[in-house]
């Protein structure tokens, strides 16, 4: 029983995280580096999706017909399941004809956004999406990319104009409400993500002091489902952005 206590207790990502505890931060201290833990986190989040990338490509590169799946789950049957789900995200907000030029952006948004939670499951780490600086770049990111789609789909005066809303004679009062909308966006998201995140580590790491035996299987439960949402809607908003961004006939629905 002893044993089995220990056991779940170990995958409480809260209990070791509230500690003070954390792999990063105690070698980061051992080798005297002084970098924060969170950029640390992102790196590695950085590191595993390119080598997924790679290991991938390799894959694909040994497969003697690409149309054919392999049998049973492997990396390249999860890599374009992964695929299908964010292409087929990517065709109902963006359309058909949009899909498949932003699918890069979007894909690699959702997933560098999702392994940095989950990276708080991992006893020892915490998630790098817990820090506002992290999630105010991820915010940036969104609010740049949006914004020079925009401007390569529309042209820089179209895009400017577009702000101006359809009655000229109401820009002088909606001009300025658009452009203030946009430049709170990256704020927005990183504020939702940030205090979604931090909200849950601390809510699970209160309840798992009170009952180290239970608590830790429904915090991994709730934490990844905490992880998968907040991955979703930070980058399903990051879609509306660009379609709201694209011309009217391609993001007309965005509106509906």
């Amino acid at each position: 029983m002893k044993i089995l206590i220990g056991a779940l207790s170990l995958f409480s990502f809260s209990a070791h995280a509230s500690g003070g505890f954390t792999w990063i931060s105690s070698i980061s201290h051992a080798l005297h580096i002084h970098i924060p833990e969170y950029q640390i986190g992102l790196l590695l989040v950085g590191l595993f999706i390119l080598s997924f990338g790679f290991l991938y490509t390799l894959k694909l590169k040994k497969v003697p017909n690409v149309i054919i799946p392999d049998k049973g789950i492997t990396l390249r049957n999860f890599a374009e399941a992964y695929g299908n789900f964010i292409y087929g995200q990517c065709k109902a907000i963006l359309g058909e004809k949009k899909a498949s030029q932003y699918f890069g952006v979007v894909a690699f948004l959702f997933l560098f956004i999702l392994i940095s939670n989950l990276l708080g499951l991992i006893p020892g780490f915490l998630p790098p999406t817990e820090f506002l600086n992290a999630t105010l770049a991820l915010g940036l990111f969104s609010f740049v990319a949006y914004n020079i789609i925009g401007i390569k789909e529309n042209g820089f005066l179209n895009y400017i104009k577009h702000f101006a809303g359809p009655l000229w004679y109401m820009a002088i009062l909606v001009f300025p409400i658009e452009i203030i909308s946009n430049l709170v966006r990256p704020l927005s998201l990183a504020l939702r993500l940030r205090g979604n995140l931090f909200g849950d580590h601390l809510v699970l790491s209160e309840f798992t002091k009170l009952a180290p035996a239970v608590i830790p299987i429904a915090a991994m439960a709730l934490g990844l489902l905490v992880c998968i949402i907040q991955a979703y809607v930070f980058t399903v908003l990051s879609m509306v952005y660009i379609a709201l961004a694209l011309p009217h006939d391609h993001g007309e629905h965005a509106h509906h």
